[in-house]
């Protein structure tokens, strides 16, 4: 069932285990409470009518809780009414405010009519008509989402469906529709070919021919108007060129837009005539050129025409690592926000920057009692924090360009701090030697991201009255910036009057304070940090709930702050090495401690989780062996099991539920010594109960413990060691597992990231992943991730050399040539040292292989050995290195194999993007519906599941808009939900919006896109729309051919797919080239007994029969018989219905034997029986896609089947009554099931 929810979708579990930490339990009421409070969110919604100058009066549904900016917003949008900017709404002639709910006005009902009245404009609305004017024109234009600007990105799924999703079906005849398919694939889809061209990637989507409307709009050089002439109402001047070649200068008014009498050289503000006065610009525009009057209109239609998923704004931005060479056109708003600090909503508060950090800490103390309160809190973080991460990068890329004054410009570059828009902004590097004692620069390059674990790990614990910084870390051009809010009144002090908690010195001088302690309490048992004492300079003890360099600081708000959460873990002592200090075996015999570069190194949160999980189970069973014994024995004095002895002790008992079960009858004094031993044995703090913490100030360099915890100080140890060789002994080998059994399957370095963290491994610890991998099959993908992974690592200390952006050619190191010299120029912190100037390609491969060797302890030769030992794909090397770096590059097909000439030019390299790490702010309770939903799916409760998760939907759209990931996860299984219950349509219709976020949020090749490729290819075919299926599997098959080549378990799925979709369109030798390809790697990657690869033979098997080719469709159903009768049995169904087509198979190849003898002896006259051949069924094709997609049939009874029906109507609303009975008649339901039939 994971495998329906989180399985095929990167983000899954961890999304789980933070919920788990999240310390609040009113938010957790229970499902009961929860569904109470749904029912008050959704007041019913009612319509208004819109009456705007010089249109028909229309219908607008509406809800009470919008604002009425919100329905401004929607005839701003609204294809009639869009290039109106600057009205107000009026009710029976009063004004509305645009910041009240609708459900505050009086007088407003259903039915009412607002009018929509021209109001006079201001400068400011002057230039907000200006800009979405631009917009419009610019709204089919693919620019902003190759620049990575305003929150655009791109998606491509409308070209491969021609955009009619969900009533195609309905129009084709069934009987013609095989001949119209063109199933041929392009040559580089094809298995086996090797050709891996780029340019695909990005298809030319006919919409984005530009339609010109104009040539130019800008502002003119007369600006600003004279003290004269802003006395006449003129607020500013522009200047057009029309498509027709007409240049004209235009007056923006407080009436409206006009033509004046100015030229280039010569002012003159006096209207022209006919001065053409329209409140409007597009008004003016539209009498003053007849091809912007057509080309507007018919530009507004296709903007109206496209899905809104495509043009909705993401919350954070996604940047495209290839772009095309697109025009650079003159854009007057472009240019001006070029010179002003605008983000965001700015514009509407001119003058001001936002306070970030006072709107951080508000929405952060709203009330949270109910549903509804937690609804509008959880909304207001997440809109502050996009907007702060938007603004911080920004920033951060501002400050690496050389656009903002540092506040100590006296200092070197590297020492100097900035502050922009209210964001303070430091660079990675270590600063007057605040990190000499922790590894200098790479100790203050760590720092920031373990801090900003801290801010996540203590913003996910939420306790009321503590408060964190809003921090977002940018790595930009080979800088890391952090960015961080600013506490009120902390410039004004000096630090050390400021911090009354912690040490601004790493521990010689420390300070406690009563309030810091008992709200750090709180956090503590979430987190699992101890309360622990130690020494000051002066030797007295002062007691602490956090590391010695976590800092308490009272901001002039009276507001508690806590900062430098770099230490809020653990240290990882696999790779710190203590005098004196021994790691247990585990550790040791993979070659334990190693040095590492800085001193740093924690152990994720993720790991701490497992480790106590783990702890506690070994807690339970122990607890229950003892007890078990005293039963036994009443008499005889049992001693303490060794915690080590665990292997015997699984198997001594019963099962956890009876564990704990006597885990709770607890009372009488032996229990008590029972439990007490358990807690020893497994390192508990507490004697009378489970409870692991902590100690992050272990092994810290400068803190000393007092005597009297020396004991407590050497339990502490061993935890911390039992903890780094659990990570080692357990969790590595796990991680291992499943990918080997194929529940972790990372297609690109992300997911493997990903997949790691899930388990709490860092990055640093893939050597040791490999070690473990080298005699597995998965080997090859690993070491191609890691490769690629260290790469970046490299390049960016490397790219803080750079004089500029487009100077260095990262990939350069998969071809071996002398690189031709760049150009250089001075930025912060470079100075002359660019040593990147004269390196060639094999000293760059040298420095990466003694940079593998010292960070992950992996050895690698040279470039082409490293290529084709691993099977890499320069191609998708290309792309991890660009996407790590953000690196843009032309898309364009390079040839990375010539001897002659270099694969990149300068030209090639299209710009850089920072690269943003940040906090996810969560919808819990969303969240919490969408997880009770998974689990009703689970036990097979289809409908109370999709209710939840339907729920959980509104829910997700409430707190973070249109556009999410998570959003995107509930929209795919809701999909597949409406699937199993028969309702193709609103599956399909639900999964396109799947692939599209997907697209936008994640990118168009990431591979949680591809997996949304398949399903919604599924459906389609389900629906009848073969050739549109066809093209999306086409299009998944090239994204992996790109991403990880065609060396991948899950291509084995996508092959099979294709095959059968191609074996129902009867183009048997193609079908056979895919499903062969699949049995290929299914053997490789499951070993030939697989019950997967016994799938595989049948399906090839139907192929050669549809081709009458008998003799191979035995061979290969012979191999597949074999196969589920030694694993499941001769009485098993699978072997029977194997049996039964093996019989089958037997007659048709006898019979065709007896027609080819007669043709031979009697000639072509032979009287003889025509064969049938017929061309699969498209039910018998489906079933199988079903089959191999893991959605599985269950039979059910007829009262299920009538509960079923009836919902299913209901829940349609009596509209299509026809749709259920097709599912329903077979007296089947499907049902997903976590393995696809193994």
């Amino acid at each position: 069932m994971n495998a329906m929810v989180n399985g095929d979708g990167a983000h899954g579990p961890t999304e789980e285990a933070e919920s788990r930490q999240d310390g609040n339990s009113e938010a957790d009421g229970g499902e009961d409470s929860n569904e109470q409070e749904v029912i008050v969110i959704q007041d019913t919604g009612f319509t208004v009518k819109i009456q705007a100058p010089g249109t028909e009066p229309f219908d607008l549904q509406v809800s009470p809780q919008e604002m009425v900016q919100e329905i401004h917003q929607v005839l701003m949008d609204r294809e009639d009414t869009c290039h109106r900017t600057c009205f107000s709404l009026q009710l029976d002639g009063n004004v509305l405010d645009n910041f009240a709910e609708l459900k505050s006005i009086e007088g407003l009902q259903e039915g009412s009519l607002l009018k929509v009245v021209e109001e006079p404009y201001t400068v400011r609305e002057a230039r907000i008509h200006v800009r979405h004017i631009r917009d419009l024109l610019k709204s089919l234009d693919p620019s902003d989402a190759y620049n990575g600007v305003d929150c655009n990105s791109l998606s491509f799924l409308s070209i491969f469906t021609d955009g009619d999703l969900g009533d195609s079906g309905k129009r084709k005849k069934k009987g013609n529709e095989l001949e119209q398919i063109d199933c041929t694939p392009p040559e580089h889809i094809l298995p086996g070919s090797k050709e891996r061209p780029l340019v695909p990637l990005q298809p030319q989507n006919k919409d984005w021919k530009p339609m010109q409307c104009l040539k130019v709009l800008t502002m003119s050089g007369w600006n600003p108007p004279p003290g004269n002439r802003k006395m006449h109402g003129d607020l500013m001047y522009l200047y057009i060129v029309t498509v027709e070649e007409r240049h004209v200068s235009l007056t923006a008014s407080t009436r409206g837009f006009y033509l004046n009498q100015s030229t280039t050289y010569t002012f003159n503000p006096k209207p022209a005539n006919p001065s053409f006065l329209s409140h409007s610009l597009v008004e003016l525009l539209s009498q003053i050129s007849p091809a912007f009057k057509k080309n507007f209109t018919a530009l507004q239609k296709k903007r109206v025409q496209r899905h809104p998923f495509e043009r909705i704004a993401t919350p954070f931005q996604v940047y495209s690592w290839t772009a095309p060479q697109v025009d650079h056109a003159m854009d007057c708003v472009r240019a001006e926000d070029a010179y002003t600090s605008r983000l965001g909503y700015e514009e509407h508060i001119p003058g001001q920057t936002r306070d970030w950090n006072e709107e951080l800490q508000t929405t952060r103390e709203l009330p949270r009692k109910n549903l509804p309160e937690r609804l509008l809190r959880e909304r207001a973080i997440f809109k502050v924090h996009s907007d702060f991460a938007a603004a911080a990068t920004r920033g951060a890329m501002a400050v690496i360009d050389g656009n903002v004054m540092a506040i100590n410009p006296g200092e070197e570059t590297r020492m100097q701090m900035f502050i922009w828009n209210n964001i303070f902004f430091s660079l990675g590097f270590d600063v007057r030697d605040h990190y000499r004692e922790l590894g200098g620069d790479a100790a203050a390059h760590a720092a920031p991201t373990n801090d900003l674990n801290g801010v996540r790990a203590y913003g996910a614990v939420d306790v009321e009255g503590l408060y964190t910084l809003g921090t977002v870390v940018v790595d930009y051009r080979g800088y890391r910036v952090t960015a961080q809010s600013i506490i009120p009144g902390i410039l004004e002090r000096e630090q050390e009057q400021s911090v009354i908690y912690g040490s601004i010195d790493f521990g010689k001088t420390v300070v406690s304070h009563s309030k810091y302690l008992e709200l750090l309490e709180k956090t503590s048992r979430p987190l699992k940090v101890q309360r622990h004492n130690v020494l000051n300079e002066k030797d007295d003890k002062v007691e602490l709930c956090s590391s010695v360099e976590c800092k308490g600081i009272i901001g002039n708000d009276g507001r508690h702050y806590i900062l430098d959460l770099l230490r809020t873990f653990p240290p990882d002592l696999n790779f710190l090495p203590v005098d004196g200090e021994e790691l247990p075996p585990e550790s040791q015999r993979q070659g334990f401690p190693r040095q590492h570069r800085h001193r740093l190194a924690c152990l994720r949160q993720e790991l701490i989780e497992a480790f106590v999980e783990h702890r506690y189970l070994l807690f339970m069973k122990m607890a229950a062996l003892q007890l078990m014994q005293q039963k036994a024995n009443k008499d005889t004095k049992t001693d303490t099991p060794n915690p080590l002895e665990g292997k015997e002790l699984e198997e001594s008992i019963p099962g956890l539920a009876q564990a704990k079960e006597l885990a709770e009858t607890l009372v009488d004094p032996k229990s008590r010594e029972v439990v007490l031993n358990a807690c020893k044995a497994v390192g508990s703090i507490s004697n009378t109960s489970f409870d692991i913490r902590f100690n992050p100030d272990i092994f810290s360099p400068g803190v000393r413990f007092p005597d009297d915890s020396a004991d407590d100080v050497q339990k502490q140890k061993q935890l911390l060691k039992d903890a780094a060789a659990f990570l080692v002994s357990c969790q590595v080998p796990s991680l291992v597992k499943d990918c080997l059994d194929h529940s972790a399957l990372p297609m690109d370095g992300a997911t493997l990231t990903e997949a790691l963290r899930q388990r709490g491994i860092n990055i640093r610890y893939l050597g040791s992943v490999l070690e473990f991998v080298d005699k597995t099959p998965a080997k090859a993908q690993l070491e191609h991730f890691y490769v690629s992974n260290r790469n970046h690592h490299f390049l960016n200390c490397f790219l803080s050399s750079f004089p500029d952006a487009v100077a260095h050619l990262p990939p350069d190191e998969l071809v071996s040539r002398r690189k031709n010299r760049k150009r250089r120029n001075r930025v912060p912190g470079g100075g002359d040292n660019t040593a990147w100037a004269s390196l060639t390609p094999n000293e760059l491969w040298k420095n990466i292989a003694s940079e593998a060797q010292s960070y992950y302890h992996f050895t690698i030769q040279c470039a082409d050995q490293v290529v084709e030992k691993y099977g890499l794909q320069k191609i998708t090397l290309l792309r991890e290195i660009s996407v790590k770096t953000g690196i843009q590059i032309l898309i364009k097909e390079y040839n990375f194999d010539s001897r002659h000439k270099p694969a990149f030019t300068e030209e090639d390299i299209l710009n850089i993007f920072p690269v943003v790490k940040h906090v996810n702010p969560k919808a819990s309770d969303a969240f919490h519906f969408f997880q009770s939903g998974q689990a009703k799916v689970q036990q097979g409760f289809l409908k109370e599941g999709c209710e939840l998760i339907n729920e959980a939907l509104n829910l997700f759209n409430n707190v973070y808009g249109a556009m999410h990931v998570e959003i995107c996860a509930c929209l795919r299984l809701l999909a597949r939900l409406n699937y199993i219950m028969g309702d193709h349509p609103e599956a399909l219709s639900n999964q396109q919006k799947a692939v599209l976020m997907s697209e936008r949020v994640l990118g168009i090749e990431h591979p949680n896109t591809i997996q949304e490729y398949m399903h919604l290819a599924l459906y389609c075919f389900a629906n009848g729309q073969l050739s549109t299926a066809l093209k999306l599997l086409y299009r998944a098959r090239y994204l992996m051919l790109m991403v990880t080549g065609e060396d991948h378990p899950e291509m084995a799925l996508l092959d099979s797919n294709i095959g059968l979709v191609l074996h129902g369109v009867m183009e048997y030798d193609l079908s056979l080239r895919f499903l062969e390809n699949a049995l290929t790697i299914n053997t490789k990657y499951h070993g030939p007994r697989s019950l997967k690869v016994a799938l595989s033979h049948h399906l090839v098997a139907r192929v050669y029969e549809s081709k009458a080719e008998f003799r191979s469709a035995l061979q290969h159903e012979k191999e597949g018989y074999t196969i589920y009768k030694n694993q499941m049995g001769e009485g098993h169904e699978k072997t029977k219905e194997s049996s039964e087509y093996l019989k089958y198979l037997t007659q048709q190849a006898v019979a065709l034997q007896r027609t080819m003898n007669e043709i031979y002896k009697n000639g072509s006259n032979a009287s003889i029986m025509p064969l049938k051949f017929t061309a699969p069924s498209m039910a018998s094709v489906l079933e199988q896609l079903n089959i191999i997609n893991g959605i599985i049939f269950i039979p059910l009874s007829q009262k299920d089947l009538e509960n079923l029906k009836a919902e299913v109507q209901r829940r349609q609303q009596l509209q299509e009554l026809g749709k259920i009975e097709e599912t329903t008649e077979d007296s089947r339901l499907e049902l997903e099931d976590k393995i696809p039939i193994d």
